[in-house]
């Protein structure tokens, strides 16, 4: 029974997802109602994001500098620490780890702002003076996240590649010159790009699920929190299914 309730909840979920995406990109067109919202989104989903992402990113840095030396030493040239740093950071860990960090934020902050609207029945009342919930409530939030999120990615892989070479000249003896032939030996444009398109569609995932989960809120302040940990929960398996993904399409 267990197993075809979990099937059923994940079925219930990719259901909502598709209702709310399809919702969502016809109310894109409603230019002048989501348009004077997206600026605060973009500031409240992005720019106030950047302190948790980027002190995520400099112990990233420290933590693969230091594990790059103890792998490498003995065995090849200590300056292919900057080409672990560097790949890693720009590739996978950056857009990852800070998907993950906003999912934390973003998608609850998400869930719970639009879970509270719809207990206390704000959604009824926007709907009533024949406001579009979607065009007024989820695309300025999906599309800031979209927009937002590699925004917020590329200080995270500047600052973690920052904190690797600190790492590499201070406590591995590797100096700046030998860092930074090992970061440019296996250096391709497509590391910055792929990490970046990654990281718009973590974006686009998991403001979609603060808002999938936020609308179908139920049971007043309980409710709440469990929607809460439920965005955050999907955002964090959206973001792993992307990566998945991605790494296939475009590797």
């Amino acid at each position: 029974m267990p197993l075809v309730a979990s099937r059923r909840a994940r079925g219930g979920i990719v259901a909502d997802v598709g209702r709310w995406s399809t919702e969502a990109a016809r109310a894109v067109a409603d230019v002048p109602t989501w348009r004077p919202l997206l600026l605060g989104q973009m500031r409240r989903l992005g720019v106030d994001s950047v302190p948790i992402a980027v002190f995520i990113a400099v112990f990233t840095g420290i933590v693969l500098a230091l594990l790059s030396s103890y792998i490498f030493t003995g065995a090849v040239p200590l300056y292919f620490v900057g080409s672990l740093v560097g790949k890693t950071i720009m590739m996978e860990l950056g857009p990852v780890l800070t998907g993950m960090a906003l999912a934390g934020r973003v998608g609850a902050n998400i869930a719970a702002e639009l879970g509270t609207m719809r207990v206390t029945e704000q959604v009824d009342a926007l709907e009533s003076l024949s406001y579009d919930r979607s065009a007024y409530l989820v695309v300025p939030r999906v599309l800031a996240a979209t927009l937002m999120f590699p925004v917020v990615t590329s200080f995270a892989i500047a600052v973690g590649v920052g904190a690797g070479w600190l790492t590499s000249i201070n406590l591995l003896q590797l100096s700046t010159p030998d860092f930074l032939k090992g970061l440019r030996l296996f250096y391709h444009f497509k590391d910055v790009w792929f990490g970046l398109v990654k990281s718009a569609s973590f974006g686009a995932a998991v403001a979609l699920m603060g808002c999938v989960q936020g609308l179908s809120t139920e049971g007043g302040a309980e409710g709440v929190g469990r929607a809460t940990t439920r965005a955050v929960v999907h955002g964090c398996q959206a973001i792993l299914v992307l990566d998945a993904f991605w790494a296939l399409v475009l590797l």
